[in-house]
């Protein structure tokens, strides 16, 4: 056995049976391996390492295990670094095992060779050079215990002779040698007693509690229910906590933010109690000024406790568990108008969403129709993946998932590129699970496009059970930074850096052998939903949508609105902002109008 054999050996002791990884003979000792192993681990080769790094981020996200990527040495080591940024900052535990040249070149400025230990100490909780085969057994083992300790990235470097070498599975029984396992689980993580106490007092003294979670409550739902029950509060989301409770509970108010429900606004803006669980949402505009509202927060890294908001008690655990010790210290609370006000508020957002996506303009479709439509068609148990850009706020804001769906995106690093590796790497996980893509066209000529050619080569294996459906929204505009360039710099829309070609994506599926199905017109969205639903293979949906369709905020700042004021009389598309957006806003007056409430008759 060589070393390499090794390395495939014992990462699948340690539950890796896919690896997603690019070929380069820097690692071709343990290609030689992946032949030897039969598909146990798998090989999966996407069309650039960076995917390569997102598909392994993805499937850390959806499946709580760890991530495994493979590059080779240069410049495939560099070209993973944005995947495993993703994972670093959405804290995923992920190992990548990266090529370097021959022992014997290094330090020569050898073709090449760069120093992957500083490359990766930044984005790495744990990064290290093999340089003799007896450490192999304590590298792979420290990596993963420390991908899943930290949740973070771990990077080993195996030089290409190292991998050739006999393999050690044991070392020498000498001084230095160290003998490591297979093996780790989960802590109970719980925090003080007296904490908990002082937590408890803060949130019965409050009238008006406010409930903002993130993913790190995706598996506390039903404590985090009993505890929104017992206080009278309401929920928000952040958008990594989008799948951690259903969107048809009545209290849920949906995303918050930017790209937030008008209800979460609301409700921030005017509780007294903040109480945060797993999530280190950044936006200080979103939340109670200081001093308006006391603060809880439960977070299982003491590094981000009580960092975002000023906060009365800090609970540094584990969610689930610090919920359930938390709930017999907590008081029912009698007065439901504050939860009755927040239910009202989620209703009245519901028909504003309903509204606005109903409206329909000149020439393309309303990309809140896209997402809206679907929205009731969400086959059970389906896998959502998000990209970065104007796409993101519908896919935010009109999906309602329900029970039993999961949902993600680049959350904190917000980067373009990933909705399409992530939904790969989600089928390849859940063959038998609808998978759904939402996708801008800029992100889609990033690199989704050549992912289609990983989809068709893969065809057999993500598609026939269950859909996979890669959304492109066509604009032929960089939306979200074009809406940016207005709202924050005051400028109009620079067509020079925002325009981009127009490409016909449903075509360019069916090119390469998979179902392309395209739509223009509103009034056939809902169709379009069907007939990718009900395909028997991959499929690109493109729709051809409009791009002056605002992605109005929960509420407009001052400062914001004067810049886009300004930028709206000098830009190309002024006509069209000011009509959709005048008609869109139109639609949350109308919804304030006495009477229009019927939630509770």
């Amino acid at each position: 056995m060589k070393v390499a054999d090794y390395v495939l050996e014992r990462i699948r002791q340690w539950g890796v049976h896919r690896v997603y990884a690019y070929p380069g003979d820097g690692i071709n000792g343990i290609l030689g391996a992946f032949e030897r192993a039969h598909g146990d681990p798998e090989f999966i080769q996407p069309r650039h390492e960076e995917m390569a790094a997102f598909m392994a981020c993805a499937h850390a996200k959806f499946t709580g295990e760890v991530g495994c990527c493979m590059a080779t040495s240069g410049p495939g080591a560099v070209h993973l670094l944005n995947g495993l940024y993703d994972a670093k900052l959405d804290h995923q535990p992920v190992v990548a095992i990266v090529g370097q040249q021959k022992r014997i070149s290094l330090g020569a400025h050898y073709q090449q060779e760069i120093a992957l230990e500083n490359l990766f100490a930044d984005v790495s909780e744990f990064v290290q050079v093999c340089t003799q085969p007896a450490q192999m057994r304590h590298l792979i083992d420290r990596a993963f215990k420390t991908a899943l300790t930290t949740r973070g990235v771990a990077t080993i470097i195996v030089p290409v002779d190292v991998q050739e070498e006999k393999a050690v599975p044991a070392p020498p029984k000498e001084h230095g040698a160290v003998y490591s396992s297979v093996g780790w689980s989960r802590p109970r993580l719980l925090p003080d007693e007296a904490e908990l106490h002082k937590a408890a007092d803060v949130l019965n003294q409050g009238s008006k509690v406010a409930l903002l979670i993130g993913q790190g409550a995706a598996h506390a739902a039903d404590e985090v229910v009993a505890v929104a029950e017992k206080l009278g509060a309401g929920v928000a989301k952040a958008l990594l906590g989008r799948d951690s409770l259903p969107d048809d509970l009545p209290f849920v108010t949906g995303p918050i933010g930017l790209l937030g429900s008008k209800a979460s606004d609301e409700m921030m803006m005017n509780c007294d109690t903040l109480f945060m669980i797993g999530t280190s949402f950044p936006y200080s505009e979103w939340l109670p000024d200081e001093g308006a509202a006391r603060g809880v927060e439960i977070d299982i890294d003491g590094r981000m406790i009580g960092i975002r908001y000023p906060m009365d008690a800090h609970l540094v655990g584990d969610a689930k568990d610090t919920l359930a010790a938390l709930l017999p210290l907590l008081e029912t609370k009698q007065d439901r108008t504050w939860r009755e006000k927040i239910e009202k508020d989620v209703r009245t957002w519901g028909r504003i969403l309903e509204d606005r996506a109903g409206q329909q303009f000149d020439d393309a479709i309303n990309p809140q129709t896209v997402a809206h439509q679907l929205s009731p068609l969400l086959p059970d148990d389906c896998i959502l993946t998000a990209d970065s850009g104007s796409a993101t706020n519908w896919w935010a804001r009109n999906l309602k998932l329900r029970k039993g769906m999961q949902a993600s995106l680049s959350g904190t690093l917000a980067t373009m590129g990933p909705g399409v590796p992530y939904a790969i790497a989600a089928k390849f996980a859940y063959p038998d699970r609808p998978v759904i893509a939402f996708v801008g066209d800029g992100a889609f000529q990033m690199n989704g496009m050549n992912e289609m050619i990983t989809v068709r080569r893969y065809a057999e294996r993500l598609g026939g059970r269950a859909p996979l459906v890669f959304a492109v929204f066509n604009n032929q505009d960089l939306n979200q930074v074009t809406w940016e360039q207005r709202a924050m710099g005051g400028d109009p829309k620079f067509p020079g850096s925002q325009d981009i070609p127009d490409v016909p994506y449903a075509r360019y599926g069916q090119l390469l052998g998979l179902r392309g199905i395209y739509c223009d017109k509103p009034d056939q969205v809902g169709n379009a939903w069907e007939e990718a639903l009900a395909a028997d293979g991959p499929v690109v949906l493109e729709f051809k949508v409009d791009p002056d369709i605002p992605p109005i905020p929960p509420h407009i700042m001052y400062e914001q609105g004067k810049k886009a004021a300004k930028a709206g009389l000098h830009d190309p598309d002024r006509v069209d902002l000011a009509v959709h957006g005048f008609r869109q806003k139109l639609v949350d007056f109308y919804e304030q109008l006495p009477g229009r409430d019927r939630g509770s008759e």
